[in-house]
């Protein structure tokens, strides 16, 4: 079976690009930033603070969490289809308040040690290409192709919101670029898997690329899997 495991910052790029490639080679993306957002509105749901680990982990435990990808009218812009104890949330996940709720969950050793079994679990079962801040060095080491997206701020903060714009999100880019900022305070700066490039990994700087070019570049290398 082939794995990919992409790692990098917000607003890299990671999960569109992912999404397209599982397409072109038929395997199946895993957003697992989506599944910490999932986590976070558990949470939140739960009436349980952001900050109590040993409950949230529980809570996460406990739930089914499903991907898949996305099916019939389910095509409506989203990147994967989210499904949490048979409910689609795919869309309840996506706000600002559930992407700060992520970063406060994924700082938990407990809450990645239960959703990264979770991710480890779908990949022993099929292909994936998986995506995320600690993918090609804690959840799946023995990838085929690891590879670490990036962009810079100021790229990452327009393509975020212009993302946001299109889904009828009102906010500003001068918003949006303090929240990549404390986005990336938090992800490298985690005392439990930092965000870091591992040794081996392809570094791919997306800075003024095109969608289509980074995920052609991917493909090739993917095929030769």
């Amino acid at each position: 079976m082939v794995q990919i495991a992409i790692d990098g910052p917000v607003g890299a790029g990671k999960g569109t690009v992912a999404r397209l490639v599982a397409e072109r080679l038929g395997i199946l993306y895993v957003d697992t930033g989506a599944m910490y957002r999932a986590a976070a509105l558990i949470a939140k749901r739960a009436g349980v603070s952001g900050e109590d680990e040993v409950r949230i982990a529980k809570l996460v435990d406990q739930a089914k969490i499903e991907l898949r990808q996305p099916q019939g009218e389910e095509r409506d812009g989203r990147l994967i289809t989210v499904i949490v104890d048979n409910e689609d949330v795919s869309w309840k996940i996506r706000t600002e308040e559930m992407s700060q709720g992520s970063a406060v969950v994924s700082k938990h050793p407990q809450v990645r040690a239960v959703l990264v079994q979770k991710q480890q679990t779908m990949a022993k079962k099929q292909s994936v290409i998986m995506e995320g801040r600690d993918i090609a060095y804690r959840v799946l080491p023995e990838a085929n192709l690891k590879i670490y997206l990036t962009a810079d701020e100021q790229e990452r903060a327009r393509r975020r919101f212009k993302q946001m714009q299109e889904r009828g999100i009102e906010s500003t880019f001068e918003k949006v670029l303090l929240d990549i900022k404390w986005r990336d305070a938090q992800d490298f700066g985690r005392k439990t898997d930092p965000l870091k490039m591992v040794k081996g990994a392809w570094l791919l700087d997306t800075t003024g690329m095109t969608i289509e070019g980074v995920v052609d570049k991917i493909v090739r290398r993917g095929k030769n899997l």
